[in-house]
């Protein structure tokens, strides 16, 4: 992930908390990088939105293209969308389906309409607000019916602590299906404590969970995003095997046994004890 460079040239906004966003080129991967402050937050590709370039993005597309029949339309909710990569990639990869998308920012999201146009096609509704009260105030219509929620909301480079509670995640798990999933991208390091009790929290309210990630990330505590996938009803194991081969390599899926060992002693996370992820070096977004 790259800083951003001091240029005029870019299109960028100031956000309502004072930082600002910009869209620069792609530096090695083409496409167009969506930055706030010195954070890459998306990168999309317009000529193939099934390029998904930051790795734990593209461990969210490994677990979404195992859900129901390839090119099946989704019912889907996007909490923390930036530029907008995966809803793009659900609507080229299931045309058709309908889609919730929830920003906080309006300027940011008038920033992508217009420099990153979105496709004509597809059913995507954007909601601007806090991603945990809007989620909490969808049509009782999505109740219950929802295949896909993808929580990656974050202030900067870190989690708000409200998005990382028990409390949330139930909100959430209201609105899945029997058999939808819940994805979170999360980011830790150092001993992964934030990480632990994460995994802890959601297996509080979705019984089954595996978490994706790079394997020295999960092994030896390296800064990293770990995505964490959960639903109400199994997991079904013949994705295992799928989503490593997927990468990005080097792989690794936790589960069973060894993701109860990753979140033994993990204390629940609650409104009244939250706190924000921790606060990557500014070493992590250097190429």
């Amino acid at each position: 992930m790259a800083r951003t460079r001091d240029s005029d040239d870019v299109p960028g906004v100031r956000l309502s908390d004072g930082r600002s966003a910009r869209i620069i080129p792609g530096r090695f991967a083409g496409g167009w990088e969506l930055v706030v402050e010195t954070t890459p937050q998306s990168h999309v590709d317009l000529d193939d939105p099934s390029h998904l370039h930051f790795e734990y993005v593209a461990r969210m597309g490994a677990v979404i293209d195992q859900l129901g029949l390839p090119g099946q339309p989704l019912t889907a909710v996007h909490l923390g969308a930036g530029a907008m990569t995966l809803p793009r990639y659900v609507e080229h990869t299931r045309p058709g389906s309908r889609q919730q998308v929830i920003e906080l920012e309006q300027a940011l999201v008038d920033l992508v309409r217009e420099h990153l146009p979105l496709p004509r096609t597809g059913q995507l509704r954007v909601r601007i607000g806090d991603a945990r009260d809007v989620a909490a105030r969808l049509p009782a219509g999505l109740t219950g019916i929802v295949d896909l929620i993808v929580s990656d909301v974050f202030a900067g480079a870190q989690t708000p602590a409200h998005i990382t509670t028990v409390e949330y995640y139930r909100i959430l798990a209201g609105l899945l299906a029997p058999s939808g999933i819940l994805l979170i991208n999360i980011a830790d390091g150092n001993g992964l404590a934030f990480a632990r009790r994460q995994v802890a929290t959601v297996r509080s309210v979705l019984e089954h969970v595996v978490a994706l990630a790079e394997v020295r990330t999960l092994k030896s505590g390296r800064f990293g995003n770990i995505v964490i996938a959960a639903s109400a009803s199994p997991l079904p194991m013949e994705w295992l095997p799928r989503l490593m081969a997927a990468g990005p390599h080097p792989a690794k899926v936790a589960h069973g046994d060894e993701l109860d060992t990753f979140a033994r002693g993990a204390r629940i996370v609650t409104d009244a004890d939250a706190q924000p992820s921790p606060k990557p070096a500014a070493s992590v977004f250097e190429r």
